[in-house]
């Protein structure tokens, strides 16, 4: 499938097929999530690949007991390097630059995963330091992402979404207008033609009051 189907088409998936993913596929998979932008390229983020069945269950009890998440056969966690970013960028790099770098990565791990037919989950509520035991994550590091990955086994509809002049604005917040010139230079004529209509019904008795809003 091409880009834009995949993003339109992806859906997370909580329930998974007890059939095991071939390394290469996983391997593909997480390397997309390793080609995805970062702040000055410094690819600040890491990747574990969970396949022990003990270590996944403990993954789930870290993530508020979602247990649903140990039936995927692959649980990977994004890992973010903040002190990596804050040694060139400061405390921006440290606090937003490494999210956005780790946020990249993870949904480019969705879409690959999608386009190999396969369903997947961002995870983001969990107990960090239960995640760093589990997966022996140093303690400067912050897993920020975890997605069970597995053949899906059930079909979600689309979620609600927001239409897109819900979310669209043009040059300024809250401007829905393109070219406000020509808008206003379009209802300009609209309100001529509107008060010519009314002066042919209502007659000349309307002419002062017409001539007045006219100016």
């Amino acid at each position: 499938m091409d880009a834009i189907e995949c993003i339109r088409t992806r859906r997370t998936i909580r329930k998974f097929m007890d059939v095991p993913i071939p390394f290469d596929t996983i391997a593909n998979i997480v390397d997309c999530g390793r080609l995805a932008p970062s702040c000055g390229n410094l690819m600040n983020f890491k990747f574990v690949v969970v396949f022990d069945p003990g270590k996944r269950r403990a993954l789930a009890e870290a993530s508020l007991q979602q247990y649903w998440m140990a039936t995927a056969p692959v649980i990977v966690v994004v890992v973010a390097e903040p002190v990596v970013a804050k040694r060139y960028y400061g405390i921006r790099g440290e606090r937003l630059y490494s999210v956005q770098n780790v946020s990249a990565a993870a949904q480019n791990i969705l879409l690959a995963a999608h386009s190999y037919g396969l369903g997947a989950c961002w995870i983001g509520g969990f107990d960090e330091n239960m995640v760093k035991r589990v997966c022996g994550i140093p303690d400067e590091h912050r897993p920020q992402v975890m997605i069970p990955i597995g053949y899906p086994d059930e079909k979600n509809p689309m979620p609600p979404k927001f239409p897109i002049e819900n979310v669209f604005y043009f040059n300024a917040w809250r401007s829905r207008i393109k070219d406000v010139v020509s808008y206003f230079g379009w209802t300009s004529i609209k309100i001529q033609q509107m008060l010519e209509r009314m002066k042919g019904k209502l007659g000349s008795l309307t002419d002062k009051v017409i001539d007045k809003i006219k100016k």
